[in-house]
């Protein structure tokens, strides 16, 4: 059955979701904080209207912001939507929280009758925009049932990790724990090859058939190569992305070390002022202090 839904964070992901609930056939509302691409969504098909305005008639709302502050602003904020939504919608959330906090929100939403699904994604903008997203999900079956019609749209695959919100957001810090540690660990590789004569082109292309290679070092090694750090996930995400599962490992009394030192090395990108460029731009840490020059830097 076709939904009314709100994407609320048009930026590479949420953007591409809700080009894919249009397609899908679903009455989709875009809203951002940019102005700008709420229009160029609406330009493409985007349901008109504020979302104070639709938030009664929504069956769905999936929220694709950057943390959990903003997550609980965009439900339980001043002009927080869940309070409008009719009983029975349910809020899809895919920012990387704590899972403690998305146990919160479930608790919450629930007490104003609307389902909350745990539900963190993986793909990448590409898979977005192709309605082709990994999804890590938790919630109730009623949850589930709610969201089917949005998750068929967006996912090529649907985990379903418990009845409770939780797990979902576990699993998305396992995910982005190794995510961090692999655009790292390419960047320090990539950069360690060209220390040594290796072109980068030449890394990518052998590398990529080795054991050593990693999706995240197939899909970001080459925006290197290109000189091109147009951002399909921005530096920025990692100090947040990589906080998260240092505070879970603490709150655990486990010792992370590879993690915390990847951790550092987005840290450091981000005050040479690179938070805004793609995170493969991590590797001009790595040639800064060595001295070398990028694909596409000057000499």
């Amino acid at each position: 059955m076709p939904h009314t839904t709100a994407v609320i964070g048009l930026g590479s992901m949420g953007y591409g979701i809700a080009t894919s609930c249009l397609a899908a056939g679903h009455v989709t509302h875009g809203f951002d904080v940019a102005a700008a691409q709420v229009d160029r969504f609406r330009a493409d098909g985007g349901a008109p209207g504020t979302l104070a305005e639709v938030a009664g008639t929504l069956d769905a709302v999936i929220v694709v912001v950057l943390n959990a502050a903003q997550t609980e602003t965009v439900l339980f904020g001043a002009d927080g939507v869940v309070p409008r939504l009719q009983k029975g919608a349910v809020v899809m959330a895919c920012a990387t929280v704590p899972p403690d906090f998305a146990r919160d929100m479930a608790a919450r939403c629930e007490a104003h009758g609307v389902h909350y699904l745990d539900a963190p994604i993986s793909g990448g903008s590409v898979k977005a925009a192709q309605g082709a997203l990994s999804i890590m999900a938790a919630g109730t079956p009623a949850a589930f049932d709610a969201a089917a019609g949005i998750l068929e749209a967006t996912a090529e695959t649907v985990f379903r990790l418990g009845d409770v919100a939780g797990p979902g957001s576990a699993m998305k810090a396992v995910n982005q724990l190794l995510a961090g540690v692999h655009i790292a660990t390419m960047a320090e590789a990539l950069t360690f090859g060209m220390t040594q004569g290796v072109d980068p082109a030449q890394f990518v292309e052998v590398i990529s058939k080795c054991a050593g290679s990693s999706w995240m070092l197939e899909n970001r090694a080459p925006h290197i190569v290109a000189g091109d750090y147009t951002p399909h996930s921005s530096v920025n995400i990692w100090p947040k992305d990589l906080g998260i599962v240092l505070d879970i490992a603490k709150s655990a009394q486990f010792s992370a070390p590879i993690t915390a030192v990847a951790l550092q090395q987005f840290v450091a990108a981000a005050g040479m002022g690179l938070g805004g460029e793609d995170d493969a731009a991590v590797a001009k840490v790595y040639a800064r202090n060595a001295g070398l020059t990028l694909p596409g830097e000057n000499t």
